[in-house]
């Protein structure tokens, strides 16, 4: 079932994001080469407890951490360790907040030190393929305008959308109704109107768009071994039109 959120339900999660906001900015800082991924999620915990919020992801099904960090091939759901981040790796932050009842979630990947243009590029692309699907986040349309977009985008500059994962509703559950596909057709789903709130967001493939999870049942790769990037954001129909409420997560 779909919720949609009053006003004031969307001012509260205005002041979730702009907490997920903070956060990102300490764990962007902390992103630098010879760090270790563990080391990134103490710096999420840390920073979330400061503002008085919670982890949307710690214990979230069993996930064991604050942050996923994923690294190159890996899409999401990567788990802290003490993998170190090595320079020319794209590194990829998801992670969410809970503040009075409400979820805000967000993603960035970042590249580190010296990066080839193709990676580059893979995570400029996944940008605006994300900002071609929020311009479909309009009254009146339908939840495939934004998928559409969304997979027109990545594949026009030869990539691929990742099938097996989408987005989601977002509210006092982190993973609400409906499911945002990042592939499909324009015209179909779900009528968007005003009070609405998404999590959108792309995960680009440079190569195949096929996926394996790995065996601790939450890393998930690309199944050729290629990078692929991932660009999130929690934004809610409103009167004015959509607003990004986690705009300005260190991009």
């Amino acid at each position: 079932m779909i919720t949609l959120k009053s006003p004031r339900e969307i001012d509260i999660m205005r002041e979730s994001a702009e907490i997920l906001r903070q956060v990102f900015i300490g764990v962007r800082q902390a992103v630098k080469a010879g760090v270790t991924t563990q080391q990134l999620d103490e710096v999420a915990e840390d920073l979330t407890h400061k503002y008085k919020a919670k982890p949307a992801f710690k214990g979230y099904r069993g996930y064991p951490a604050t942050i996923c960090v994923s690294i190159n091939e890996v899409v999401v759901h990567g788990i802290p360790s003490g993998r170190k981040i090595q320079d020319g790796d794209i590194v990829s932050v998801d992670m969410g907040v809970v503040h009075k009842g409400f979820y805000s979630d967000a993603a960035r990947t970042w590249p580190v030190g010296k990066v080839d243009e193709e990676r580059l590029e893979l995570i400029r692309v996944t940008r605006e393929s994300f900002e071609a699907g929020v311009k479909q986040f309009k009254a009146g349309n339908r939840l495939g305008d934004i998928s559409a977009a969304i997979q027109a985008r990545a594949e026009s500059s030869g990539f691929t959308v990742v099938r097996d994962f989408v987005g989601h509703g977002i509210g006092r559950a982190l993973h609400e109704d409906p499911q945002v596909p990042n592939f499909g057709e324009p015209g179909r789903g779900v009528l968007l109107q005003e009070g609405l709130v998404l999590a959108i967001e792309p995960m680009v493939n440079a190569g195949t768009h096929e996926v394996d999870v790995q065996n601790d049942r939450w890393t998930v790769i690309t199944r050729d071994g290629e990078c692929s990037a991932h660009y999130e954001n929690t934004i809610a129909l409103t009167k004015h039109g959509a607003e990004i409420l986690t705009s300005g997560c260190e991009d």
